[in-house]
Order: structure tokens, then C-alpha cells, then sequence
């Protein structure tokens, strides 16, 4: 992808291709930037994305809490239905999702597109952040009760501070599935204005037939974000999914 991205249209349709362009050239990324629309669409992906790793993080974090830390009637149903919806695949909720989006007039909006993702994401999140608080033992949390801290000073001081890699790693694969979704995004947008980067990408194919060299360039500047941000915290991730590897 990378490397047709630099190719020239001829060297794309050479009879002797090379995985290493050798005539490097930045004219379908020219393309791609001077696209208005390109810009549009990131902008809308940006801030769905950060609007969904934060509602999402937050709702799960609550839930997860709730789940590890509290018996209640349901509890073992609640995460059963979790697993379930996390098994049933996305194209048997669009349609559904869909007709009660309708409904509540969130049809083509932002706010429709983020509660969507959050929808998606929940499931994962909060099951993973029930893996990384019941892997801290409630004893710590005790002992600060003990030591007279009230419920929540010992969840914050105690607990908190020790799955701050488990909301890291949860956060990363929200962000990474907000950023790439794109069935729902297809079928609860209808005006291109509204386009997320997904949606934006596949409107350039079917608008301009497949021109590879536009649409390699465009595909390595929507990955490039995500790789960049896992560059950053990828370790923090590892720490993350090694803490919760084993917790269930």
C-alpha cells in the first residue's frame, strides 16, 4: 500500500513491477490533500473518534466497576449478555440501529454516529476493565478503608492508579475501531458532508473509478494517525495487555 502510494501511473502498470518504487513521487498525496472533502471527512472522523474513546471509556469504566466490585441481581446475566452482543456480527444490528435511529431523529449527525461506535465498543471495553479491576485485590482497598479512606478515596487512591494501563489499552482499540469503522458509518450517513474517512475513501473509488495511486495515498494518511498514536503508547499498552491477560 505504502509503496504504490509513491509509484508513478506508469511504474503502478509496468509489465515488470518492483515492490520498491523506483521513481518516487508525492503526486497522488498532492491529490489527496487538496481535496476539500478529504479534510472534511478527517475533521469528522477526528471528532467522532475523540467523542467516542471518551463516552466509551467512561460508560465501561462505570460498568466495569459496577460489575467487579458490586454483587447484584443480574450480575452474572449482565456480563453473559455482554459476551453475546460482543459474538453478533455488525451487520445484523445495522439494520435494527438503523430503523431506531430513524426514530429518534439521529439519522446523518454527529451525535448519531458517536452513540453508534459507543454501542460497538462497550461490549469489549467493558469487559476487559472488569478483567484489570478484579485483577487488583480488594484487600488493598479494605486496608485504606480501614485506615480511614471512605469507598470511593480507596478506589481512587488504591485501585485506580493500578489499571490506569488497563483504560490506556481499552482506550487504544476504541479509538482504533471509531477510527476504521465503517458499516455503520454507511448506514446511518447519507450526506457527504457527514463522510467519516472510511466512508470518504470508498466514495472516491465509486465517484472515480479505482485509481490506485489516489487511493493507496489516501489509505497510508488514514492509517498514519493510528500508527503514529500506538508509536507513542505502545508500551503503555503492552504493560496493559499483559495485566489483563489472565483476569477473568
Amino acid at each position: 500500500m505504502i509503496a504504490t502510494a509513491f509509484k508513478s501511473g506508469r511504474e503502478m502498470y509496468s509489465a515488470t513491477p518492483s515492490l520498491i518504487p523506483q521513481e518516487p513521487t508525492l503526486q497522488h498525496f498532492d491529490e489527496v490533500v487538496g481535496d476539500d472533502t478529504f479534510w472534511q471527512a478527517a475533521g469528522n472522523s477526528a471528532v467522532a473518534t475523540l467523542a467516542t474513546v471518551v463516552g466509551a471509556t467512561i460508560v465501561a469504566f462505570l460498568a466495569a466497576v459496577a460489575v467487579a466490585r458490586f454483587g447484584f441481581g443480574g450480575r452474572r446475566s449482565f456480563l453473559f449478555s455482554i459476551l453475546i452482543m460482543k459474538m453478533v456480527p455488525s451487520i445484523a444490528l445495522v439494520i435494527p440501529m438503523y430503523l431506531i435511529f430513524t426514530d429518534a431523529q439521529l439519522v446523518d449527525t454527529a451525535p448519531g454516529l458517536v452513540v453508534a461506535y459507543m454501542a460497538a465498543a462497550l461490549p469489549f471495553a467493558v469487559w476487559a476493565l472488569r478483567g484489570f479491576i478484579i485483577g487488583v485485590p480488594v484487600e488493598l482497598e479494605e486496608a485504606a478503608m480501614i485506615d480511614g479512606c471512605s469507598q470511593v478515596q480507596a478506589f481512587r487512591r488504591i485501585t485506580l492508579p493500578l489499571i490506569v494501563p488497563g483504560l490506556v489499552a481499552t482506550s487504544i482499540f476504541t479509538m482504533i475501531l471509531a477510527w476504521n469503522e465503517y458499516l455503520i458509518t454507511y448506514f446511518l450517513t447519507s450526506s457527504q458532508e457527514k463522510y467519516t474517512l472510511p466512508l470518504w475513501l470508498t466514495h472516491l473509488v465509486m465517484s472515480e473509478g479505482v485509481r490506485y495511486g489516489p487511493l493507496m495515498a489516501a489509505a497510508t494518511l488514514i492509517a498514519l494517525p493510528v500508527a503514529i498514536f500506538f508509536m507513542f503508547v505502545q508500551r503503555n499498552l503492552a504493560r496493559g495487555l499483559t495485566a489483563g491477560a489472565v483476569r477473568g
